[in-house]
């Protein structure tokens, strides 16, 4: 296979501006360019050296976009109601588009003069197991469906009018240095990164931004009910006064196993991680092994009103799962830090038809510093339903107000645990450290542990 590799201000105009818009529609000339990528014998090595003015983007395997620096890239047209850029070929159960990189550069999809929906009709695919579904029918901006060998880096997508970037039926897709500028607030689904099945080997690192609702969201089985993602790591996440950070959700007969998740730091409004459902179906999904590590968010005032404020909200089958190195200081509101089992959503928690099973729950070194500035009354963790196994380890908590106050673990409705094991926890100025010890069946702690 051969690469041709091209300069943009040899076939475009390249008066717009990545920032403001305007100038000649570029589209039809740098499309035929994208288009030489059809025979399966060429690439493309698309080198943008200035901003093009664009409606929609369709790209084919082998095809490299790389932009000089942030002030070079794309501005979309106004009314076009439809991806910035895409791959031409969906496929949604093979990678059969490969080899796809975004190379530098600002992607800005003017949000502002986007409607919220496509005008299209939906389109439909049919599932392994002989289903209709109807595509999701959001203005996305950046979206790939079927790629293997997918590198994005360097990149800003700015004002997108609904999900910044989508994946979905990938493997091997690395996503790096990518900032979401969301700049101006519209009504629902500015999200950030969302991610469906199948998929495998994902790799997230070092991105951030502000979005108006969750700037991560994997999701295996949320549009097809079946699909499995497995083997992800994500490290490095920033959080510029975001709604919500970050949603594993697994509805139904899908999976999600062996994600790694790392380096979560700025300001979230109302959810920290979602790991749950969400949805109401015949299952709660599968969720194998999940890490997640080092998490220093801070609280500010939530803006979503449909439930409680939380850091973690945590329901549905779980292998296992394990919280590790969590911080807490300088706390807004009342909201507690740890729901298990609540699954407020799924009506498991109030006497739902269908039981959710959390295996095993581990959280280690947690620490939570409080001072006369925080609000008084916080429970910190929250158990709605039975846990099987419980760890908690290496637990420091230092509340210096006037009086002590708070719980440290409330059991709610049918919550219980059937094997506590505890090492190393120290808790002071908390008031009730355990709001009823029957609901723990075993208990295996040392001698000076107070649960």
């Amino acid at each position: 296979m051969r690469v041709k590799k091209i300069l943009a201000s040899t076939i475009a105009v390249l008066d717009s501006n990545v920032h403001t818009g305007g100038g000649t529609d570029d589209t039809k000339a740098i499309q035929s360019v994208l288009d030489m990528a059809k025979n399966e014998e060429t690439g493309i090595h698309l080198v943008m050296d200035g901003a093009a003015l664009v409606s929609h983007l369709e790209l084919y395997s082998n095809t490299t976009i790389e932009c000089i620096n942030k002030d070079c890239g794309f501005y979309q047209m106004d009314h076009v109601d439809d991806a910035l850029i895409t791959n031409a070929i969906w496929d949604h159960y093979n990678t059969s588009t490969r080899n796809i990189s975004l190379l530098g550069g600002t992607y800005n999809q003017n949000c502002l003069n986007q409607a919220h929906n496509i005008h299209r009709e939906k389109e439909v695919y049919q599932t392994p197991d002989g289903r209709n579904v109807e595509e999701i029918d959001f203005t996305l901006c950046i979206v790939f469906y079927g790629v293997e060998n997918l590198l994005v880096r360097d990149i800003t997508i700015a004002q997108f009018r609904t999900f910044a970037f989508t994946l979905g039926c990938f493997k091997h897709a690395i996503i790096e240095d990518v900032w979401l500028d969301m700049q101006h607030h519209m009504n629902g689904n500015q999200d950030g990164f969302h991610f469906w099945g199948p998929g495998k080997y994902l790799t997230v690192r070092d991105c951030g931004g502000c979005v108006s609702d969750d700037i991560m969201n994997i999701g295996p089985d949320e549009m097809d009910h079946i699909s499995t993602i497995t083997d992800v790591l994500v490290d490095g996440l920033f959080l510029d006064d975001a709604e919500q950070a970050v949603r594993l959700l697994v509805r139904d007969k899908g999976f999600l196993d062996r994600v790694t998740i790392r380096n979560i730091s700025g300001q979230y409004r109302s959810f920290g991680f979602y790991i749950t459902p969400w949805f109401q179906d015949e299952a709660y999904g599968h969720f194998g092994n999940i890490f997640i590590e080092n998490v220093d968010l801070k609280e500010y005032p939530a803006t979503y009103n449909y439930r409680e404020p939380i850091l973690f909200s945590v329901g549905g089958n779980i292998d296992c799962l394990t919280l590790k190195n969590i911080r807490h200081h300088n706390g807004y509101d009342t909201r507690p830090l740890f729901d298990f089992g609540s699954a407020w959503d799924m009506g498991a928690a109030s006497g739902g038809s269908v039981k959710q099973h959390l295996n095993t729950i581990i959280i280690e070194d947690l620490q939570i510093m409080e001072d006369g500035q925080d609000p008084l009354g916080k429970t910190y963790i929250k158990i709605y339903d039975k846990i099987d196994h419980f760890v908690l380890r290496n637990i420091y908590i230092q509340k210096d107000q006037s009086v002590p106050n708070g719980k440290f673990i409330e059991f709610i409705g049918e919550g219980c645990v059937e094997n506590l094991i505890t090492n190393t926890i120290q808790i002071d100025g908390v008031e009730t450290v355990c709001t009823d010890t029957s609901r723990i069946k075993n208990r295996r702690y040392p001698k000076n542990e107070l649960i």
